[in-house]
């Protein structure tokens, strides 16, 4: 099923009017081919309605609804709404963290001895932001689905499980970078980082309204060409103390 982009004036995906099914068609050569291709719509279904109502908010006959078939067949691949949130989550979560990962380790060995905040933000930031746009509506619909779950405690669950590796990664080459700044503000300077990209990632439309469209909230490439510095920035105006000033 092939989702269109999301925006503030398109927030819900097409479909063919005929028979309530994608428009595109996949050549589907062995049951196989059809097994996996029936697990891609429902994820992608689950995705979509996932990044707008939630765990709790979304049901498995909402899903069934959404790929236009029964719900017998979306209880046949996943054992429960609970096993599906999960498998949406695991399915995308590798390639972020993983590019990621390598990102800042070739950043570390580059940098050598003289690590920045700047640069090791970017190597998190920058990576991940041009990951969502390179990859497409689908991905920038798990990026929405990642932002309205991060708050929840079923989402945090894994959130930790996914991503706690290299966001430590981040954070040991941030340290590096700052060795006069306690450990809380480094954790803190991270909280505010993380929280104003899940705000990007949610593309809610509230700065298109607020900046009268002078900024869209789906311009991921000016988020990304300001966000590493304006955060690096913070992270450099933090006292330099004792942890045990904290």
């Amino acid at each position: 099923m092939v989702l269109p982009r999301l925006s503030a004036q398109n927030p819900a995906p097409k479909l063919d009017d005929e028979m309530n099914k994608p428009s595109k068609k996949r050549v589907l050569r062995t049951k196989s081919d059809q097994r996996a291709d029936s697990i891609e719509q429902i994820l992608d279904a689950a995705e979509y309605l996932f990044s707008k109502s939630g765990l709790h908010g979304v049901s498995l006959r909402d899903v069934a609804k959404q790929v236009g078939i029964h719900t017998t067949l979306v209880h046949y691949y996943f054992k429960d709404k609970q096993n599906l949130f999960e498998s949406v989550f695991a399915r995308r979560a590798a390639v972020s963290s993983e590019g990621r990962m390598e990102a800042l380790e070739k950043y570390e060995a580059e940098a050598g001895d003289k690590p920045t905040v700047e640069g090791a933000l970017r190597a998190f930031l920058d990576t991940d932001l041009d990951l969502y746009v390179q990859r497409g509506e689908y991905w920038m619909n798990y990026a929405a689905f990642c932002a309205r779950v991060s708050n929840t405690p079923e989402g945090a669950v894994l959130m930790d499980v996914h991503f706690d590796p290299v966001v430590l990664k981040l954070l040991s080459i941030i340290k590096r970078a700052l060795p006069d700044h306690s450990d809380a503000d480094i954790f803190w300077g991270y909280h505010f980082v993380t929280g104003a990209l899940m705000n990007t990632y949610a593309r809610t439309g509230r700065i298109d309204r607020l900046s009268g469209g002078l900024c869209r909230s789906d311009d991921f490439a000016a988020v990304k060409q300001r966000m590493a510095k304006f955060m690096a920035a913070g992270f450099l105006a933090l006292d330099k103390r004792p942890d045990k000033a904290q």
